[in-house]
């Protein structure tokens, strides 16, 4: 009886993960085509007859004005001394002011903060009412007040507000794209490109299924948003809003622009300012060296800080943000918005896989015990058995490709075996975050939940970027 329960099982949940992965794979193989179509598109209809851009070429801004760079800071005490000193480097006398927020119960990191700030008028510190952790909207709230008020004692608007996260390695070409861009639109991402990880073979393959996402997302998957018109999301770092969209955003009686209840109020903002008709723009541009315009960093290397950010995100874009921020716009936005709230059912679509491969091996160990018969399966299931094989190898090939693209052909490689890493953090996250949207229904807030962080120069004083980033 048991071997025909656990028989029963293994089929049902095989017609289960099997349906699920094909209705997944399908979704992600119309992204792709819809990418090699712009491609091929952009590559015979506008860069035979123009040459490709970069930084170099940019002309001045025709309205040129100040950016405010927010950036909040809790428990960031290792790497926000060496983050702000770069960026004051890196952009030299380019015209911005840096908004770091800061909270009264973190003294080590305002004591980092205020030594870079000595005698370094560019370098703005607002300090929160409310001692940490809050949530990361309710800090930039806190620095759109103090902005605000640097404005009054000016007397001059900024143009801008960028967000940059504590550990972000910036490049020394974006204040400039920013203030070229913000001209015509409300929102500028740039893409993001996660640093590979030293030490343990663990620990690369945690970090390095973070820089094979990014490498698909910020290469394919926001460049088809844009090109069928739906939202832009912010991802937080290295973007640009307008100044008077965000302005627009701040409801009476509102701290702010960012929604503080919101543990992904980045992505929140841009969905927000598309629904009020503002404009997003995903740029990938190289500067006249041949590097990438973008924002570098390091991502979490263990497996328990892997799992508790994803965990972070899906709170806010797939449970939460689904009661938030709901379901309008033309088909297109409605199937982004499908696609970025799929993680939590993706997570048990792929866990009911690995249970059915499971069970298939101990079936399968039992029957050489003790025969017993399988349950038959259909010609439909067979078909889609196949199906999935065929896009599996798809994926893993398009994965394979983008990543080797960005990092070169070796990490390209590594990639398929890290795509079973990036699933177990899928799984493990999924679960955390059903959890934490149960407890924030039970009335239980939802804080900052953030993972402790590395900034690259203090293993390279110099910021060489080995070879395969360059190439990115």
């Amino acid at each position: 009886m048991l071997l025909v329960f656990l028989a029963l099982a293994h089929h049902e949940l095989m017609l289960f993960a099997a349906v699920g992965l094909a209705l997944g794979s399908v979704d992600d193989f119309l992204i792709d085509i819809a990418y090699g179509c712009r491609r091929a598109w952009r590559s015979t209809m506008i860069h035979t007859r123009y040459p490709r851009m970069t930084t170099a070429d940019l002309p001045p801004s025709l309205h040129p004005g100040t950016l405010a760079i927010f950036i909040p800071a809790w428990k960031e005490a290792e790497v926000i001394g060496p983050m702000l000193r770069h960026a004051l480097r890196r952009w030299g006398q380019a015209d911005y002011r840096l908004f770091v927020g800061v909270y009264p119960n973190d003294p080590d990191t305002l004591r980092e903060v205020t030594s870079v700030a000595a005698g370094e008028p560019r370098i703005i510190v607002g300090i929160t009412e409310r001692p940490g952790p809050t949530t990361k909207a309710d800090c930039l709230n806190r620095l759109w007040r103090v902005m605000q008020r640097e404005e009054e004692r000016t007397g001059a608007r900024f143009k801008a507000v960028v967000l940059h996260d504590a550990e972000d390695v910036v490049h020394a070409d974006e204040i400039r794209l920013f203030d070229f861009l913000i001209d015509r639109f409300a929102l500028v991402q740039l893409p993001v490109l996660p640093l590979l990880a030293k030490g343990s073979l663990w620990s690369r393959m945690i970090a390095g299924h973070y820089a094979d996402e990014f490498a698909e997302a910020h290469t394919k998957y926001l460049a088809v948003r844009e090109a069928v018109g739906a939202s832009i999301p912010s991802a937080g770092v290295g973007c640009a809003f307008a100044r008077d969209a965000l302005a627009a955003l701040v409801t009476k009686g509102a701290p702010g622009p960012f929604d503080d209840s919101s543990l992904t109020e980045d992505y929140e903002t841009g969905l927000r300012i598309a629904d009020q008709g503002g404009r997003g723009i995903f740029v990938r541009i190289r500067d006249a060296h041949g590097q990438l315009v973008c924002t570098r960093e390091h991502f979490p290397d263990s497996l328990d800080a892997a799992v508790r950010q994803k965990a972070r995100w899906i709170v806010g874009i797939a449970l939460s943000g689904w009661d938030r921020m709901g379901w309008r716009g033309g088909p297109m936005e409605l199937w982004m918005r499908f696609r970025d709230r799929r993680s939590a059912l993706a997570a048990l679509i792929l866990f009911a896989a690995y249970l059915t491969l499971l069970l298939w091996g101990l079936l399968g160990l039992f029957s050489l015990i003790h025969p017993m018969d399988w349950v038959p399966l259909s010609p439909m299931l067979i078909w889609l058995l196949r199906i999935n094989v065929a896009l599996m190898l798809w994926r893993f090939a398009m994965r394979a490709l983008f990543v080797g693209r960005a990092y070169g052909w070796q990490q390209g490689l590594a990639a398929i075996p890290r795509t079973m890493i990036g699933n177990l953090v899928a799984i493990l996250a999924a679960r955390r975050a059903v959890f934490l949207y149960i407890r924030s229904l039970m009335g239980s807030p939802l804080i900052w939940d953030k993972t402790q962080h590395r900034f690259p120069e203090m293993e390279r004083p110099e910021m060489e970027l080995p070879e395969m980033d360059r190439k990115a």
